[in-house]
């Protein structure tokens, strides 16, 4: 018998109080508990019980040295447990880093859905438009809508491209102009988490201009920056799907259709596995699946 597993026979009879119920609640013989308890205190050099006819009772050096072991062998228990399961498809704990747009309209039923194939997984899902770093803060994995990624030290999958369109309310004066060169910087909603000015990019097939966003506003935000031009504020630069619900609605239009800027990636955003656990994979598996729709929205 293993160190692991006297110390475990030790804490239930601990509990217990009687050989016999921990014979059973463990699959072993009485004489087998008998025997390990003996080792332990022959081991230890220390009486840990004291027998008699119907139970046992911990002595006062049994007492400290239970209340010792317990917490090291549940956190021991609890680390083999941790990385049993992260080597499981259908079983263990997914910390996932989304953007907030994503995180409310579309996860919740990728979740939901994933948990009913795989009821014994659990997330903790963190929301922020911001881009997290997926090694510091500890993540399993990360949802991104960006540029081409660069970052050399983490895996990325790609998942779809996101095309951008430029948007304005209905009746606003930016939504009778017929060419984005009329707009000035005042006139742009900028994406920015640090009240930091945006250029964009935008070609029309052939020629190619650029402008410069957030002189007035900006927010860290793409619903905010959606909500922002509904009510007139300005224009702003999104991906189709952002706005969608936006544009069906009739809160928004479609701007300088002509124009628009590259398109922005989803991908997702791993640490530098060697490969992917299982249940990394299975999420990221289903998620793509899910998410495919989305290309198609512009």
């Amino acid at each position: 018998m293993n160190d692991h597993r006297t110390l475990r026979v030790f804490l239930v009879a601990a509990d217990k109080k009687n050989f016999a119920q921990v014979a059973r609640e463990l699959d072993m013989t009485p004489a087998s508990v008998t025997r390990a308890i003996a080792g332990l205190e022959a081991d230890l050099g220390v009486q840990l019980f004291v027998r008699t006819t119907r139970q046992v009772a911990l002595t006062t050096d049994g007492a400290v040295y239970a209340a010792q072991i317990k917490p090291l062998l549940d956190s021991l228990d609890g680390a083999r447990r941790d990385i049993m399961n992260a080597n499981k498809v259908d079983e263990g704990r997914l910390r996932l880093s989304a953007p907030m747009w994503i995180g409310k309209t579309i996860l919740p039923k990728v979740i939901s859905d994933f948990n009913k194939l795989y009821p014994k997984m659990s997330f903790e899902v963190c929301l922020s438009d911001s881009l997290i770093n997926i090694v510091d803060d500890d993540f399993d994995l990360a949802i991104r809508i960006s540029l081409q990624p660069s970052d050399k030290y983490t895996i990325w999958r790609k998942i779809c491209m996101m095309p951008r369109i430029l948007v304005a309310a209905p009746g606003s004066r930016y939504a009778s102009m017929d060419h984005p060169g009329f707009l000035k910087p005042d006139d742009c909603l900028a994406y920015s988490g640090e009240g930091r000015r945006e250029n964009w990019v935008l070609s029309d097939g052939g020629s190619s201009m650029s402008i410069t966003a957030g002189r007035a506003f900006s927010a860290n935000s793409g619903e905010v920056l959606a909500d922002w031009a509904s009510h007139g504020l300005g224009v702003a630069l999104l991906p189709g799907f952002n706005v969608a619900e936006h544009i069906r609605s009739g809160r928004l239009i479609h701007v300088f259709k002509g124009w628009a800027p590259p398109d922005l990636w989803l991908t997702l955003y791993y640490p530098p596995y060697q490969s992917l656990p299982p249940r990394i994979a299975a999420f990221s598996e289903f998620f793509e699946k899910h998410l495919q729709p989305l290309a198609s929205i512009r």
